[in-house]
């Protein structure tokens, strides 16, 4: 008899952030106590995305991660960009991607400088000899205690990593793409629901909801398909910042399952939306919330 407890969504992984600790910004995975699961021996890989290179930003941990093993299991070549200081979190993807025999390429650097943005598509069609798949996952979160303490600059530092930078990308990748080729974007369940503490944030990601339908619309012309993924509370570094222990202890609980997401199950869903399975997909939003869905 199938292991019933193992197949229940409500106890298929364990609850973190009990013992968590606070980071300072951007958040290292492998700092954290309770490593987030990125990988499972249940998810079987059979070569769906064979042949085509992708470009994974903010792949060093925790859903940029995910998917970009998910990716390279499924037969693609890989690129990750990172800041710079997770160096070591983007070392350990980089050999995983490696252990899978897929050809890969790092790229640190930081999304707020049009010059790292310009040269990045353009780095990973010279290493991987083309871009078939772009997902734009990185992103910048600030907490605050209240709205008086939000400035002007919080929204532009977000919106230039959580918008424009996406944008930069996305239109320099359909200049290299081929029909077939898709994009996804990493929105967030903020888009539909936001938190007083995360406004700007939230603000930016409804931006990129409109955003991913507005390009979606603009390449379906070239072939290109274009749709985001958005997660509800989702176990990764990026929630280690600007939360207090106590925050952390109680994070994901209210979902209707009960606990946060694990990276390792949004990674199918990308992996759906990349892959020529997905050629009737474009300008859609993938709710992955935990059972509070999108609207």
């Amino acid at each position: 008899m199938a292991d019933v407890e193992a197949r229940d969504p409500k106890t298929k992984f364990p609850k973190p952030g009990k013992s968590e600790k606070p980071q300072k910004y951007p958040g290292i995975e492998d700092n954290m106590v309770t490593k987030p699961v990125y990988d499972d021996a249940s998810y079987k890989a059979s070569g769906r995305l064979e042949g085509k290179r992708a470009l994974v930003t903010g792949g060093d941990s925790g859903i940029g991660r995910a998917v970009a093993v998910a990716f390279a299991k499924e037969g693609a070549d890989v690129a990750i960009a990172y800041l710079p200081q997770e160096e070591k979190d983007a070392k350990e993807t980089i050999e995983v991607i490696d252990a899978e025999g897929r050809d890969h390429a790092a790229f640190p650097g930081n999304l707020t400088e049009n010059e790292y943005c310009e040269s990045l598509i353009e780095n990973v069609v010279k290493e991987l000899g083309g871009i078939d798949i772009l997902v734009n996952n990185a992103a910048l979160q600030r907490h605050f205690d209240k709205m008086e303490d939000i400035t002007a600059e919080d929204f532009a530092d977000i919106y230039r990593v959580n918008v424009i930078a996406p944008f930069l990308l996305s239109k320099a990748a359909a200049r290299e793409m081929e029909p077939g080729s898709a994009i996804i974007n990493t929105a967030s369940i903020q888009a539909y629901e936001p938190s007083s503490m995360l406004l700007p944030y939230a603000a930016s990601k409804g931006a990129f909801v409109a955003l991913t339908k507005g390009l979606a619309e603009e390449l379906i012309g070239n072939g290109i398909r274009v749709n985001a993924v958005a997660p509800g509370p989702i176990w990764s570094p990026l929630n280690t910042h600007g939360s207090s222990p106590e925050k952390l202890k109680k994070f994901g609980e209210k979902s209707k399952i009960g606990r946060p997401g694990q990276p390792i199950e949004l990674a199918p869903v990308y992996v759906l939306l990349a892959s020529d399975e997905a050629s009737y997909i474009t300008g859609e939003i993938y709710g992955i919330t935990g059972g509070a869905g999108i609207a």
